[in-house]
């Protein structure tokens, strides 16, 4: 500990302290930075942190928040520093093999759900699969949402297929969710209502100019869409249909300006557009479409 760190004893103190750190570093979610860290490591709640502020922690504790704060500082997002992060109201945990799972995809939660609902009002019940699951969070959210529902999910990292399992458990949702290693469809068998995915959708040549926080902390294969990032909708679109009962649907997540282009890879095997939903930045974000 340096010498202003040992004069550390509440957590009122600690918050102050981190909070600074991440502001003099230019940090732009410093404030939200230091109250995840602070909680994470401390324990403390939200309202702890105003009605507790004078509570004392630990050296260990100190160590444990100083030592995350030096790799947040080193450009490691925060939610892989603690390991976990929400969406959609449940918890998912992260490790090296998985995205974190970000607000935008509940736009293609919000796209999916009425057309599930529908399937159970019609046959009281529907089954999908989620190809490259990652944290299980676009399959476990739906399963939690549609109690009716069953679902795979799919990915080659074998560490993305944990994490899921877990994530699945937590959510109790694990009776209703199968997982599957696999390289896209090559392992996958039967037919399903609803293929959905979150493909890696960015351009090769773009992923190296990402973020820091993305380009050396999330997986590159969870990134990657090939040359013009398309690689895996043309799977999806090519391969899909033999994947699907009568009237199914595949829908999937896009990146920002990628409609044209992903519409008319689908139109080319017969897919028409039924829906599209737009992220909280006004960008159409998610597609679905339909034979």
């Amino acid at each position: 500990m340096t010498n202003q760190e040992n004069t550390i004893n509440t957590l009122n103190q600690l918050l102050a302290h981190v909070r600074l750190e991440l502001r003099h570093a230019e940090i732009d979610s410093a404030e939200l930075d230091a109250r995840l860290l602070v909680q994470h490591y401390t324990g403390f709640t939200l309202t702890d942190i105003v009605i507790r502020a004078d509570a004392t922690v630990s050296h260990s504790v100190l160590e444990d928040v100083f030592a995350a704060v030096q790799r947040r500082l080193n450009g490691e997002p925060v939610h892989r520093i603690i390991g976990e992060r929400e969406f959609y109201g449940l918890n998912f945990k992260l490790n090296a093999d998985t995205l974190e799972p970000r607000p935008d995809t509940e736009a293609l939660i919000g796209l999916v759900l009425p057309f599930l609902q529908q399937q159970v009002a019609q046959k009281s019940f529907t089954d999908f699969i989620d190809m490259g699951t990652g944290t299980g969070a676009i399959a476990i959210t739906l399963l939690h949402e549609v109690h009716e529902a069953r679902g795979v999910a799919v990915d080659i990292a074998a560490g993305a297929l944990q994490a899921a399992r877990v994530n699945a458990k937590a959510a109790g949702v694990s009776s209703r969710l199968a997982v599957l290693q696999s390289d896209w469809f090559d392992a996958v068998r039967g037919k399903y209502d609803l293929i959905v995915s979150n493909p890696p959708y960015i351009p090769a040549k773009i992923v190296l100019e990402l973020d820091k926080g993305v380009k050396d902390f999330d997986p590159r294969r969870a990134l990657d869409g090939g040359e013009d990032g398309l690689n895996f909708y043309r799977s999806l679109a090519a391969k899909g249909a033999d994947y699907l009962h009568d009237n199914g649907m595949i829908a999937v997540e896009i990146g920002a300006g990628q409609a044209p282009d992903i519409e008319t890879i689908f139109a080319e095997h017969g897919f028409k557009l039924t829906g599209d939903a737009e992220d909280l930045g006004g960008h159409k974000r998610a597609l679905s479409f339909q034979r």
